[in-house]
């Protein structure tokens, strides 16, 4: 797939080396912007306060499927139930909400796990197998949560029980599975 990922940071930068790694050709935009045409696939992993004016600078916006990796600090802007909402008015293509419960320090220790960690993701039917894939293709097992609506809204809300928990556990994996599959 040709991804083009908004945002060079921990999160951005490092979806896009896992991505590379998987045999994907990776496009990363910093804070000037640049053209995301001919992307299958956008992901935005920029401060949920700072996606539309991260992607006032990309040129080449045409409905791909798109990925909302972003994280909610401070206040949302309550014109939207979501940061995916926002993402997907400005793309306008099919929406899903991912890698926001995961931890981007850890990325470079998915490997080593011996039992694969989840991913919790919510998306329009219509990004759902694409997104499924990448999260793959990172290296965990995706966990759908439901559609974008209301599940993007739902993960976002979760992200104060990821910090709290974080303040006792550092960073972490986790893992949902049926009985008998872990």
């Amino acid at each position: 797939m040709k991804i083009t990922v908004v945002g060079r940071g921990r999160v951005g930068g490092g979806l896009a080396s896992l991505w590379e790694k998987a045999g994907h050709k990776v496009t990363g935009l910093g804070r000037d912007g640049g053209d995301a045409a001919g992307a299958d696939v956008l992901v935005v992993a920029v401060p949920g306060s700072l996606i539309a004016d991260a992607l006032t600078r990309v040129s080449g916006l045409a409905g791909q499927v798109t990925i909302d990796a972003c994280n909610l600090y401070g206040p949302r802007d309550v014109s939207f139930p979501s940061l995916s909402h926002q993402v997907k008015s400005i793309v306008g293509g099919p929406t899903a909400k991912s890698f926001s419960t995961n931890f981007a320090a850890m990325y470079d220790q998915i490997e080593a796990q011996s039992i694969r960690p989840s991913n919790l993701f919510a998306a329009d039917a219509a990004a759902r197998d694409t997104t499924e894939q990448l999260i793959r293709d990172a290296g965990y097992d995706p966990v759908f949560v439901g559609d974008l609506d209301p599940g993007a809204r739902l993960l976002e809300d979760s992200s104060a029980l990821t910090r709290a928990l974080a303040g006792q556990l550092g960073p972490f994996f986790y893992r949902y599975g049926r009985p008998g599959e872990l």
